[in-house]
């Protein structure tokens, strides 16, 4: 057995678990787009299973990527406007 692998395998728990941890549900929207202004970028998750990397500038995106604004459901409204997310042209 590789011992690559069972160490891999706890960093994808230990992520998994960080990653749920930042729930927005379970944020104002206030908190939810203060952490991402505060972090740069940051995986939030929103709803279950679900995840995606939000960024406060293109500074955290690659040079051929393009911001799209991002709107995320919190604890106090259905869509908050936490930041961007980037994305490739014409995804």
């Amino acid at each position: 057995m590789r011992k690559g692998i069972p160490l891999a395998a706890a960093l994808i728990v230990f992520a998994s678990s960080a990653m749920a941890q930042t729930s927005t549900l379970s944020m104002t929207c206030e908190e939810a787009a203060g952490m991402v202004s505060s972090e740069g970028a940051a995986v939030l998750s929103t709803g279950p299973n679900t995840y995606d990397r939000y960024v406060s500038s293109q500074n955290s995106c690659q040079l051929d990527q393009v911001l799209e604004p991002a709107w995320v459901p919190t604890s106090n409204t259905a869509q908050c406007p936490v930041g961007y997310r980037c994305r490739s042209p014409g995804y």
